[in-house]
């Protein structure tokens, strides 16, 4: 019997394993983060960031995001060469995981500043402020 390419891949079958397996790098995270917040779509445009990714790496990184489900990448139809990048819905489910780093840091850190328009939560709001985003997400990113 032949393994999935995932079978294949994965260190373990613990699930902090496999997540660090499909989003585990900085650049990833932070590739997941600009297509959250942001109207970054285009190569050209993810690579704008302040952390001034690098070309080889950046590919590299939208290559591993759409093959391991996260990101789907279509024809611009404005420009036929150039490739936009949109979340699928698992990648809009890491919205929640993406906004806790980010409070983390602020948290631990005082030199982290709140990065792009992320959204704030707290105990008493965060239900419906990440379900009014996750369904914003959806319709700027699934519905194109």
């Amino acid at each position: 019997m032949k393994k999935n390419d995932e079978e294949l891949c994965r260190r373990s079958a613990c699930a902090i394993s496999m997540a660090l397996d499909a989003i585990g790098d900085k650049w990833s995270l932070l590739i997941l983060r600009d297509l959250m917040f942001t109207d970054k779509r285009s190569y050209g445009e993810l690579q704008s960031s302040d952390e001034k990714i690098a070309t080889n790496i950046l590919a590299a990184r939208l290559q591993s995001l759409e093959a391991n489900g996260l990101v789907r990448k279509t024809a611009d139809p404005e420009n036929g060469r150039r490739c936009l990048y949109y979340l699928t819905e698992k990648g809009i489910d890491l919205l929640p995981v993406v906004i806790e780093l980010r409070q983390w840091m602020e948290k631990h850190s005082p030199l982290a500043e709140g990065c792009t328009n992320a959204l704030k939560l707290n105990d008493k709001n965060r239900k419906e402020v990440l379900a009014a985003y996750k369904k914003k997400l959806k319709a700027a990113h699934l519905i194109k």
